[in-house]
């Protein structure tokens, strides 16, 4: 049989795919309880300042000119060899005027490519509207599925596209890595990406149940499903992957967080595509044939 030809069947170590997808989202979901996310001032207000000096500075430098103003812990990130993002507390133009003219000053000139105040009222109202925007396109996307394919498989599909958002805020909550409005944008897109892999497989399914053999159950049609279109999930992912990593290593401070956030959901999406979605469908079907009544199964 072509099962016995394959390296391992994808549903009968399915429960394996389980434990793996629990063990890495626990931690996280931990994390997001006791310590939540570091939300950058998108969200709880504050100042960006983005400088370049017109001469190579270092961090301590920036840090040593802010502590004058209580700013020691503001976060100083360095962009270049002379550019500079900084985040701090929300600043009256005061203060935003006064700090410049001191780094100008004692740190050989600078020049302000972007001065941004976000106030907290605006970080909410972002972040209800990310959320509105994460509810409308889930139901959208299962009532696609459940038109193009089941309603069984659009909550498979829900459900692993959940997987890939917790896997990323867990980790972006555990390692304390700030979340901005970019950040929103990359889950986003992920989801975008990670159902249209999912999307794949199940046509691949439903064609596969069309053809299928006298005698051939479920499980197979599902395992053969997803051995053929492996290795284009596998290829297509590494395509994004080597994209991504080129531009988290040249794409600049500005980008980093957010590139970081695609790279570790799409290596989560295409995890899920293959290994949460298709198994959790089969378990779906499994209840609903063991919910039959006999005389109906016969």
């Amino acid at each position: 049989m072509l099962r016995d030809k394959k390296p391992f069947h994808f549903i009968k170590l399915r429960k394996i795919w389980y434990v793996i997808s629990i063990l890495v989202i626990v931690p996280g979901i931990i994390s997001l309880f006791s310590q939540g996310l570091n939300l950058g001032i998108d969200f709880r207000g504050g100042s960006l300042l983005d400088l370049r000096f017109n001469q190579p500075t270092e961090v301590e430098q920036v840090r040593g000119v802010l502590a004058d103003f209580g700013l020691e812990g503001a976060s100083i990130q360095r962009s270049g060899e002379t550019d500079f993002l900084i985040r701090t507390r929300e600043l009256t133009e005061d203060e935003n005027l006064t700090i410049v003219q001191n780094l100008d000053q004692k740190l050989g000139g600078v020049t302000v490519q972007r001065n941004e105040r976000v106030g907290p009222v605006i970080g909410q109202e972002l972040l209800r509207k990310a959320l509105l925007a994460l509810g409308v396109a889930s139901i959208l996307m299962v009532v696609y599925i459940a038109w193009r394919f089941e309603f069984k498989q659009g909550i498979a599909a829900i459900i692993a596209l959940l997987h890939d958002t917790l896997v990323i805020l867990g980790i972006f909550s555990i390692f304390q890595i700030e979340v901005d409005s970019t950040f929103v944008a990359a889950v986003l897109t992920i989801i975008g990406y990670s159902i249209n892999d999912t999307i794949v497989i199940f046509d691949r399914i439903r064609e596969n149940m069309h053809n299928r053999k006298k005698g051939e159950v479920l499980e197979d049609i599902i395992n053969n499903s997803l051995w053929q279109t492996l290795a284009r999930s596998i290829n297509t992912v590494l395509t994004v992957i080597l994209v991504l990593v080129a531009l988290f290593l040249l794409g600049g401070a500005t980008i980093h967080n957010m590139v970081l956030a695609l790279l570790i959901g799409v290596s989560s999406g295409a995890y899920s595509s293959i290994f949460n979605a298709s198994p959790l469908w089969y378990d779906f079907k499994k209840v609903e044939e063991r919910s039959k009544p006999r005389g109906a199964r016969a």
